[in-house]
């Protein structure tokens, strides 16, 4: 080969190599400008409102809408620093993401949660009949992010509950109490509500639970998580009053023993995937959130069946036939400063038997990444930042920087990739968040041992997710809450 194509080789096979990792034929920002002072000052916020005091703000002109509300908005804070709050949150997170790649290994190893044989208690009904429940409590580690306010019963009872896209069984905490934890509104009294009917053991909806029992021909259910927390009562059907909807014979645990679950709210709605979640009983095709910032008092909406906006960023929804209630996000990767990270796309994808693959989770906080893939997003990262202060790692984060000096900054651009050339860019308090009220910043993603890759609420913070379930598509509205 004559040197002047020896040349040419190498100067094709480089622009080659270089238009791998610069972003071909996408209009993308480099870098993202975060203003620090406003984030500082967010840190600040003390809630004034607490689950008797707030009510409703707005009526949304949807009826299968309600109102949806971050977790210190309606619990307040028992926290005396921003720093605690933060250091109680990742503690919370740590135990939810153990939950969810505990509950996933369990389905992919073909292990039934009924298979378990986890130390217990005994609790005792009026009927004087003995349920089994786990005695490990979790109480420190309620995982509960996202509150709204549904009524349960006729006459409709309002209580405060839980949202969550990683959970399936709709539950609520039920008089007589064998074992509750506190919840600042009265029990639920089923005896009290005309609708609440028990679901005998040969229906449908108790075949669906992953754990039930009979007893006197009427169905007990059992739900377990992996951070010690569970619920355990009776498997009913109710009436919820969904915005200014009545919906009738929606199957609901009435939990006579729950531990350590969502401190505060009255039980749980799961948006799970899954048969007993509330889309699926409301039979809906499609479902949205858009999740307001975590220390902010604003409300904004979930809604039943919203089709995808027009601007949507779509990507693929895609299900494990090991476990139908996780969302999983067709993704083929991830750039940072306008550089896709050097990822095979494979690395993004579930195999056959169910492990791998990356999930939308609206109980998960910060966003888990496969060790290698995060180390690679950090380093790119740090060559991006490399004018600013550092600072010591904060819990799970290994990448912070003091900002104390600063208004406002410019930093990478971080965005998410999916096929056929769609991107969401995030905006930058989406991954650079404040962890103290003195300028401590830290990136907002973190590593995980684990073959499950999760996208947490930190980074879906005003947006709007759009869950298209009958044309199994995802999508991402930015600025739509």
């Amino acid at each position: 080969m004559s040197p002047h194509c020896s040349f040419l080789f190498f100067f094709v096979f480089f622009l080659t190599s270089v238009s791998s990792r610069i972003l071909p034929g996408i209009s993308v920002t480099t870098t993202s400008i975060l203003n620090v002072a406003d984030s500082i000052h967010g840190t600040k916020y003390t809630s004034s409102f607490g689950l008797n005091q707030q009510e409703e703000q707005t009526h949304s002109p949807s009826s299968f809408s309600l109102q949806l509300h971050s977790r210190v908005s309606v619990r307040g804070t028992e926290h005396s620093d921003y720093k605690s709050r933060t250091l109680a949150r990742l503690n919370r997170d740590t135990a939810r993401v153990k939950s969810l790649i505990t509950r996933l290994d369990l389905a992919i190893n073909n292990i039934s949660k009924a298979d378990l044989k986890p130390d217990t208690t005994m609790y005792t009904t009026t009927e004087e009949e003995d349920i089994e429940a786990p005695l490990i409590s979790g109480t420190t580690q309620g995982s509960g992010e996202y509150f709204t306010r549904v009524g349960i019963g006729n006459p409709a009872r309002e209580v405060y509950m839980v949202l969550d896209t990683g959970s399936d069984v709709n539950w609520l905490q039920c008089t007589p109490c064998a074992d509750c934890y506190h919840q600042t509104e009265p029990i639920f009294e089923p005896s009290s509500s005309s609708s609440y009917e028990p679901l005998s053991c040969d229906t449908p909806q108790c075949n669906a639970l992953e754990v039930s029992e009979c007893r006197n021909a009427t169905c007990l259910y059992e739900v377990s998580y992996g951070d010690g927390s569970y619920t355990v009562g009776d498997f009913a059907t109710e009436t919820l009053t969904i915005g200014s909807t009545l919906v009738q014979n929606v199957a609901v645990g009435c939990g006579h023993s729950n531990e350590g679950l969502f401190v505060g709210a009255a039980g749980l709605l799961g948006l799970g995937g899954g048969l007993l979640a509330l889309p699926s009983q409301l039979n809906t095709t499609s479902f949205s959130y858009c999740l307001v910032d975590r220390d902010s008092d604003s409300a904004s909406t979930v809604e039943f069946g919203t089709s995808l906006p027009p601007d949507a960023v779509v990507a693929p929804l895609l299900r494990n036939h090991q476990l139908d209630t996780f969302y999983y996000l067709g993704l083929t990767g991830i750039s940072v400063g306008g550089e896709l990270l050097q990822i095979p796309q494979s690395s993004f994808e579930m195999d056959e038997s169910g492990s791998g693959g990356i999930i939308i989770d609206s109980g998960t906080a910060v966003t888990r990444l496969q060790t290698g893939i995060y180390n690679s997003l950090r380093d790119s990262f740090l060559k991006g930042t490399s004018d600013l202060e550092k600072a010591a790692g904060v819990a799970m984060f290994d990448t912070c920087y003091n900002l104390s000096a600063k208004t406002t900054i410019e930093v990478p651009t971080v965005a998410f990739h999916f096929p056929g050339g769609k991107m969401l860019a995030l905006p930058a308090k989406n991954y650079m968040i404040p962890v103290d009220s003195v300028g401590t910043f830290c990136l907002a993603f973190a590593p995980t041992a684990s073959s499950l890759a999760i996208i947490g609420n930190v980074q879906q913070q005003g947006t709007r997710v759009t869950f298209d379930l009958a044309n199994s598509l995802i999508g991402f509205s930015s600025n739509k809450c």
